[in-house]
């Protein structure tokens, strides 16, 4: 059984699936893109399905491009923003 390797993926998929309209991994990729992190659209799905690692600065800057925190994608709290 493979272990997971991050632990926000479901949280980042809610937050982009949550936004109105919903946001898609290639639109979540283009607002990094921006900030001056490349992580593509596949690299995000695979965040998503917990089968790829997320570093710290890539945690920071998913939360700013949803629009919620970091202990939110984390798990930690029930709070968004």
């Amino acid at each position: 059984m493979d272990a997971k390797k991050n632990r926000i993926g479901g949280w980042l998929r809610e937050a982009r699936l949550s936004e109105r309209p919903k946001a898609t991994q290639e639109e979540v990729s283009a607002r990094l893109a921006t900030m001056g992190v490349s992580l593509s659209a596949s690299s995000i799905g695979k965040i998503e399905n917990g089968t790829r690692p997320v570093t710290d600065i890539q945690l920071c800057a998913l939360a700013k491009a949803l629009k919620v925190t970091t202990a939110w994608l984390l798990g930690e709290t029930a709070e968004k923003n």
